[in-house]
């Protein structure tokens, strides 16, 4: 795996929670780049419950004219004693335009950390904002609309889902992530609907997901609820389509070859 790219396309269906909660378990390092245009990092104010301050980030990133890549172990600030790490995005809404110039740069950067037994999750926040993040999830490896299985957020998402198949914009390998199916559709029917695949469905758990997004105490059997499970089966779908993908390419090569 390298790039995996979430954001949403309306509404706040769990993208940051959902990232930082994938990047906890993620199976090898990972780096988790907040690149949200909202700004104000949902990791530093929810997880870390604002006790631990912004150092540096994307904004330095930036504004730095050395290279990107040698930079990123250096703004890179570590989740706890897990294996991630995380970088965080602009302080306010007011900085994202300056990043416009950051994120094609950002991306070699990411996709060459695989080479060294590195994977990076962007969450790229809601589509269509003012600096979004556009290059990111046009060549990620793997971009997902986050997207609720009720009528109005399967509604927003439709038109992007639509953009993104038809390449407006040109999405490398779109998909989608649903949170708390059958409320009340399914995984399937939203599948049809968008006319992109499904390939994760995360629980719909506010109790545990406070503690990733709210820095909450950490409940009883947390690591055997439904959240952490429903993460640990999307972390395993997404590197059977990694894998499939790359198996598919190495057959593709072959016959070139040939």
């Amino acid at each position: 795996m390298a790039v995996v790219a979430l954001c949403s396309a309306s509404g706040s269906p769990g993208v940051t929670t959902t990232a930082l909660g994938m990047a906890l378990l993620w199976p090898r390092p990972v780096l988790l780049v907040e690149a949200d245009p909202t700004g104000g990092s949902g990791i530093l104010a929810g997880y870390f419950r604002g006790i631990k301050s912004y150092g540096q980030g994307l904004v330095e990133l930036a504004l730095s004219t050395e290279d990107i890549a040698d930079l990123l172990p250096q703004v890179a600030e570590p989740v706890g004693s897990s294996a991630a790490s995380f970088i965080a995005g602009p302080r306010t809404h007011s900085q994202a335009p300056a990043l416009t110039g950051l994120w094609a740069p950002l991306l070699r950067a990411l996709q060459d950390l695989e080479a060294t037994g590195q994977d990076a999750i962007v969450d790229c926040g809601r589509l269509g904002l003012v600096g979004w993040p556009e290059p990111l999830l046009a060549e990620a490896d793997l971009s997902l609309i986050v997207c609720r299985t009720h009528l109005p957020a399967v509604a927003a998402a439709r038109s992007w889902a639509e953009s993104a198949r038809r390449g407006h914009p040109t999405w490398a390998h779109p998909a989608v992530m649903l949170v708390g199916e059958r409320q009340p559709y399914s995984a399937r029917e939203v599948s049809s609907v968008l006319g992109l695949p499904v390939h994760a469905v995360i629980a719909d758990d506010p109790g545990s997901a406070a503690v990733l997004h709210r820095g909450v105490t950490v409940p009883d059997r947390f690591d055997h609820g439904p959240l952490v499970r429903s993460l640990q089966a999307a972390i395993s779908a997404i590197d059977a389509v990694m894998r499939t993908r790359a198996e598919g390419l190495g057959v593709e090569a072959m016959s070139d070859v040939q």
